[in-house]
């Protein structure tokens, strides 16, 4: 009779133990979403809310049907069809050139790899009209392929090419840093298999390796269409005033004609096609990331011996060479037309006036905002990425935390200006305008996107059975 109570004791004790550790393991998936939520409510949605509310439900006269009506005009289909054809052709055409320098990436290790690598990432962060100046110089009349082009009269500014060209070149470095860091895990016994077998190196590659490397490549064409899709600055410099994209639409809506409906009209379209590709694509990562076999670059990488692998090597580096290192080649160079006198300049004041800020002070201040950024974004998107892996259906959750990348930094931009001056907070309300807490928490909100899609395919690939192995060890979650 004893020993069944006690039984019964322990039965009770172990179920109530089970409850609360399934309880305390669900809270924790919650409050890690919490903050982030909280952070993405205050500085992306209530923005977003404070413009709609002053475009589209204050203003007296203001009829939605009309505005329905007034947006589905032939020019705003004509925008909105322009805009889905240039980053279509802008992803299609990134992809093809990204991915032959993925492969060497992935499987070559040759000197001077870590160099190229650093040189590949440049362009992606360099200021849209630094691009702009570089891409007039390279594709303009005064362009030093003109020397060897048939004709010599190569100009190719305001055209499609020039707009196509420059997303090559900001987007390039995607394929080759998340579908070349992919590649490079890959068990390279898989095709060499199918090739024992038989198949040919291009059946091989189409049977084998390309289903494994869809979901690197979804995720990087995913991410490279949403950047061209609400792509500003080259479109808006190097197109001229014959192209325009829904984000040099809203800008002109906003800032030329002061049209706040039709500008809050376009960034709900935009942001509806943002978030349809958006839930698209986490949909299929969610289904297609699984863990693979994993291998250490040592054993997939080694040097090229064959002239067939040399000349493909150097081949794609004369391709990269012109695509990403020309215009930056160009700008160098145009540096130094008047000797040092630019750079000297860096350091002065030539004015003396009080609101002019040295080129160096800038510098300083572009280093303390992306410090203080990346700390925030890896704390946010760490959180966000843990519980993400640990929900079944996390990938509503994951669209939700890549709006922002979709979303019109014009728009967003407004939006601040209007609903951080009157912020609720203790005894009053908080004015955030102007402060560099502002300039970090929205540059915080582009960056956790990044993080999350760095962080979770990763913990997606570890194998369950190492977190099964420790928790039979007795290691707790």
């Amino acid at each position: 009779m004893k020993n069944s109570k006690q039984y019964q004791a322990s039965n009770v004790k172990s179920s109530l133990t089970f409850y609360v550790l399934r309880v305390a393991h669900h809270v924790s998936r919650f409050a890690l979403l919490l903050f982030p939520f909280l952070f993405l409510v205050l500085f992306y949605f209530y923005p977003l809310a404070a413009i709609l509310q002053r475009s589209l439900l204050l203003e007296k006269g203001i009829n939605l049907l009309a505005l329905v009506t007034r947006l589905w005009r032939t020019s705003t289909l004509r925008v909105l069809g322009f805009t889905v054809g240039q980053a279509l052709l802008s992803t299609v055409l990134t992809l093809l050139l990204g991915l032959p320098g993925a492969y060497i990436v992935a499987r070559y290790d040759f000197p001077g790899k870590r160099i190229l690598n650093a040189l590949t990432t440049v362009p992606f962060v360099l200021p849209t009209v630094v691009v702009a100046a570089a891409f007039t110089a390279v594709l303009g009349p005064k362009s030093p392929l003109n020397s060897v082009w048939p004709g010599g009269e190569l100009d190719l500014r305001y055209t499609v090419w020039a707009i196509l060209l420059a997303h090559v070149f900001y987007n390039y470095t995607l394929v080759l840093r998340m579908v070349g860091g992919f590649w490079v895990n890959l068990n390279p016994h898989l095709p060499q298999a199918a090739c024992t077998l038989g198949a040919s190196p291009w059946r091989a590659f189409r049977e084998v390796t390309l289903p494994l490397l869809f979901p690197a490549l979804s995720a990087t064409g995913m991410l490279v269409f949403i950047f061209c899709f609400t792509s500003f600055g080259v479109v808006l410099i190097l197109g001229g005033p014959r192209f325009a994209t829904l984000e040099v639409e809203i800008y002109r809506q906003t800032v030329n004609f002061a049209n706040l409906p039709v500008a809050a009209g376009l960034s709900l379209i935009q942001i509806l096609c943002t978030l349809s590709m958006t839930l698209l694509y986490t949909y299929l990562q969610a289904k297609l990331a699984r863990p693979l076999d994993w291998q250490p670059p040592e054993v997939t990488q080694y040097r090229p011996r064959r002239i067939g692998e040399i000349i493909f090597v150097a081949g794609n580096g004369i391709v990269a060479f012109i695509l990403l290192g020309l215009p930056l080649l160009t700008l160098v160079i145009r540096s130094f037309n008047a000797g040092l006198h630019y750079y000297r300049a860096l350091f002065e004041n030539p004015r003396r006036s009080i609101f002019y800020v040295p080129p160096i002070a800038a510098m300083s201040n572009s280093v303390k905002f992306a410090l203080a950024t990346m700390a925030l974004s890896l704390l946010l998107g760490v959180c966000v990425s843990v519980a993400l892996y640990r929900r079944r259906r996390g990938w509503l959750w994951d669209a939700l935390f890549m709006l922002p990348l979709g979303t019109s930094a014009v728009t967003l931009g407004l939006g601040y200006l209007l609903a951080m001056g009157r912020l609720p907070w203790i005894g009053g309300s908080l004015d955030l305008r102007g402060t560099p807490l502002l300039i970090i928490c929205g540059h915080t909100l582009v960056a956790i996107p990044f993080v999350v899609r760095s962080v979770l395919p990763a913990l997606q690939s570890i194998p369950p059975s190492l977190r099964e192995a420790a928790a039979t060890l007795g290691a707790p979650p």
